[in-house]
């Protein structure tokens, strides 16, 4: 079995007995020599490249997406009989601390911080911190903190107890109700209830059409006045014009966006200078955790005709 790795695969590069592992450039379209391949990895490749993979490469078995949500795989065009499988479970944690240290970085004025030691200010005051709550509205500690974890998968179940633990009060969204790991789910239909409650807001949604915008300006009025925005999933779930006037108005005390809907986010983005916005380039899922180990099973159970993890 010859299998194609991208350079950019994170860590050393895997070996297995009896597979052929090939290093290709992943910024370049696959070598005529290696369109043999039957299985394609993917991680970091542009979707250009992924698409010409679609094309040219006739022998695939499977597509192995590393990355959790991997849009530009499942629309690039590969035969239906080929699977395509993501990396989810892979960036669990990752996300998960991403996520928890944009909450505390909010929450405790931070990006505030950094902006008084640049103007070497010692303000003590912070907008609030020192209070119960800030001036703007929002939560100063996570004690008793109504928060709303809307896309409540793998990363938010990894997630929901390091809120806990620091006395988060959490709620799921998902496609079902009921509770899910000792935690509260809701549905769409029971969201703008919850919403109206909810402190903190962080979103783990994937991208595509039916996430698309979901976070407009009705959901955003939906939101307890003075709450927080933490978003680790798609920028395209968020209405960033919706977003900003809610920021510009105070009815958002501040967001922390590690996606937005056009990665880059282009230097004309009025996000950029807005004081009460704290923007990461899309790093909270920057390394998957255990990518050879999963890659073998997926390769064990390939060659046994066994179930592969995470079809698409």
């Amino acid at each position: 079995m010859k299998v194609l790795i991208p350079s950019s695969f994170p860590g050393e590069i895997p070996s297995f007995d009896g597979v052929d592992v090939v290093v290709v450039p992943h910024r370049e379209p696959v070598p005529e020599e290696h369109l043999d391949a039957e299985v394609l990895v993917v991680w970091r490749q542009p979707t250009p490249i992924i698409e010409d993979a679609a094309r040219r490469m006739t022998n695939l078995r499977l597509v192995q997406a590393l990355a959790a949500g991997p849009d530009n795989v499942v629309t690039a065009g590969f035969p239906a009989e080929v699977p395509i499988c993501s990396g989810v479970g892979l960036h669990d944690e990752t996300v998960a601390e991403h996520a928890l240290a944009l909450t505390l970085a909010l929450t405790r004025f931070l990006p505030l911080a950094i902006e008084r030691q640049r103007e070497r200010k010692w303000d003590h005051y912070l907008g609030g911190a020192v209070a119960e709550r800030g001036d703007d509205g929002r939560i100063v500690s996570l004690k008793g903190a109504k928060t709303t974890i809307w896309g409540f998968g793998s990363i938010g179940s990894t997630l929901a107890p390091l809120l806990k633990s620091l006395g988060a009060e959490v709620t799921g969204v998902a496609r079902s109700a009921g509770e899910r790991n000792g935690f509260p789910v809701v549905t769409d239909d029971g969201l703008d209830d919850v919403l109206a409650e909810t402190d903190l807001l962080v979103m783990i949604l994937p991208g595509g059409e039916a996430t698309k915008a979901l976070l407009n300006a009705e959901r955003l009025a939906a939101l307890k006045e003075g709450a927080l925005l933490v978003n680790v999933g798609r920028g395209t779930v968020v209405d960033e014009e919706a977003l900003l006037a809610a920021l510009q108005s105070g009815r958002l005390a501040a967001a922390a966006l590690d996606v937005t809907a056009k990665e880059p986010l282009p230097e004309e983005s009025p996000l950029w200078e807005q004081p009460n916005v704290l923007i990461t380039p899309h790093i909270a899922s920057d390394r998957p955790r255990g990518a050879r180990e999963f890659l073998m099973a997926q390769l064990d159970a390939l060659n046994s005709g066994e179930q592969l993890r995470n079809v698409m």
